[in-house]
């Protein structure tokens, strides 16, 4: 999800909520305590050079339990970072502490944001390589192999 994706959205809500892929709700209290734009420049296994930008929202729950973001408010964090930082519209990645700290895609499910895992992959299978994935077959298309009988003696 875009960062003018949100900025849609927000101004439709009563209360901004975020979700785990499994579920769980992020405590109603959390804080925003980071919106900034992350440069990853870095070069692939099979020696491309690559650059990759995201917006990232750190999210991070305290101890003030009466705490609740309103939309609005975050809406106006969005703007100052935009203004003061000069963030461009980019896909967002969110961090949120679990056993450590977690990195999520952002996707809205009409009614809460959800916090979607993301998982590593290899940029460049074919320098690395790496098979293609196999094709799955039935047994019973496979042709036998052996040259023994069943009670011929010979396995």
């Amino acid at each position: 999800m875009k960062l003018s994706e949100v900025k849609q959205i927000l101004p439709t809500l009563e209360n901004v909520e975020f979700q785990l892929e499994n579920g769980t709700f992020v405590p109603e209290h959390f804080h925003v305590t980071e919106v900034g734009m992350i440069n990853k420049n870095f070069i692939d296994c099979g020696g491309v050079i690559r650059n990759e930008k995201v917006v990232n929202f750190q999210l991070w729950n305290a101890d003030d339990l009466e705490h609740r973001l309103k939309p609005g408010k975050l809406l106006n964090i969005i703007n100052l970072s935009e203004e003061k930082l000069g963030i461009e519209d980019h896909e967002i990645e969110v961090e949120y502490q679990s056993e450590t700290i977690g990195k999520y895609d952002l996707e809205f499910n009409g009614k809460t944001f959800v916090l979607r895992n993301k998982m590593t992959a290899c940029l460049a299978p074919d320098a690395c390589g790496i098979p293609s994935e196999k094709v799955k077959r039935n047994l019973s298309e496979l042709k036998p192999v052996s040259k023994c009988a069943p009670n011929s003696g010979c396995c």
